[in-house]
Protein backbone atom coordinates (compact mmCIF):
# COMPACT_ATOMS: atom_id res chain seq x y z
CA UNK A 1 0.00 0.00 0.00
CA UNK A 2 1.19 3.69 -0.77
CA UNK A 3 0.58 6.29 1.38
CA UNK A 4 -2.43 7.99 1.22
CA UNK A 5 -2.02 11.73 -0.06
CA UNK A 6 -2.77 14.61 2.78
CA UNK A 7 -3.20 12.08 5.52
CA UNK A 8 -0.41 12.10 7.55
CA UNK A 9 -1.75 10.53 10.57
CA UNK A 10 1.78 8.97 11.41
CA UNK A 11 2.98 12.44 11.72
CA UNK A 12 0.67 13.14 14.08
CA UNK A 13 -0.60 10.05 16.61
CA UNK A 14 2.58 8.34 17.73
CA UNK A 15 4.71 9.20 20.35
CA UNK A 16 8.25 9.16 19.63
CA UNK A 17 9.88 8.86 22.65
CA UNK A 18 13.99 9.51 21.53
CA UNK A 19 15.01 12.57 21.05
CA UNK A 20 15.75 13.89 17.16
CA UNK A 21 16.40 16.41 14.83
CA UNK A 22 14.43 19.80 15.29
CA UNK A 23 12.17 17.80 18.55
CA UNK A 24 15.13 17.37 20.99
CA UNK A 25 12.57 16.02 23.61
CA UNK A 26 10.69 13.85 20.86
CA UNK A 27 7.33 13.72 20.32
CA UNK A 28 4.47 13.88 22.20
CA UNK A 29 1.17 11.50 21.08
CA UNK A 30 -1.31 13.50 19.05
CA UNK A 31 1.54 16.08 18.75
CA UNK A 32 2.43 17.81 15.43
CA UNK A 33 6.10 17.23 13.63
CA UNK A 34 7.41 19.82 13.47
CA UNK A 35 8.50 18.35 9.86
CA UNK A 36 5.13 17.67 8.51
CA UNK A 37 4.85 20.59 5.79
CA UNK A 38 2.30 22.33 4.77
CA UNK A 39 0.78 19.77 2.00
CA UNK A 40 1.44 17.17 4.58
CA UNK A 41 4.33 15.50 3.76
CA UNK A 42 7.93 15.05 5.54
CA UNK A 43 10.44 17.75 5.46
CA UNK A 44 12.73 14.83 6.34
CA UNK A 45 11.56 12.27 4.01
CA UNK A 46 15.05 10.78 2.78
CA UNK A 47 17.21 12.67 5.22
CA UNK A 48 19.85 10.74 7.56
CA UNK A 49 18.15 13.46 10.60
CA UNK A 50 14.83 11.20 9.69
CA UNK A 51 13.93 9.26 13.04
CA UNK A 52 14.22 5.85 12.50
CA UNK A 53 10.50 5.25 13.90
CA UNK A 54 9.38 7.30 10.71
CA UNK A 55 11.75 5.22 8.36
CA UNK A 56 10.50 1.91 9.39
CA UNK A 57 6.79 2.81 9.20
CA UNK A 58 5.08 1.26 6.70
CA UNK A 59 1.38 2.18 5.41
CA UNK A 60 -0.40 -0.79 5.51
CA UNK A 61 -4.31 -1.48 5.78
CA UNK A 62 -4.59 -2.38 9.12
CA UNK A 63 -2.98 0.70 10.23
CA UNK A 64 -3.87 2.93 7.78
CA UNK A 65 -7.79 1.87 7.34
CA UNK A 66 -9.73 3.80 3.86
CA UNK A 67 -9.46 7.33 5.34
CA UNK A 68 -7.60 9.99 6.75
CA UNK A 69 -9.76 9.27 9.75
CA UNK A 70 -9.81 5.81 9.50
CA UNK A 71 -6.03 5.86 10.40
CA UNK A 72 -5.96 8.20 12.94
CA UNK A 73 -8.56 6.31 15.04
CA UNK A 74 -6.61 2.60 13.88
CA UNK A 75 -3.09 4.72 14.68
CA UNK A 76 -4.32 6.30 18.19
CA UNK A 77 -5.92 3.14 19.17
CA UNK A 78 -2.47 1.03 19.03
CA UNK A 79 -0.54 4.36 20.21
CA UNK A 80 -2.91 3.85 23.79
CA UNK A 81 -3.20 0.23 24.12
CA UNK A 82 1.08 0.25 23.30
CA UNK A 83 1.66 2.72 26.18
CA UNK A 84 3.43 1.10 28.88
CA UNK A 85 2.16 4.18 31.49
CA UNK A 86 -1.66 3.27 30.68
CA UNK A 87 -0.69 -0.41 31.54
Amino acid sequence: MQCREHCAACCWVPHIQQPYYGMPNGKAAGERCVHLMDDDRCALFGDPRRPQWCNDFKAELEFCGASKEEAMQILTWLNDVSDPTKA
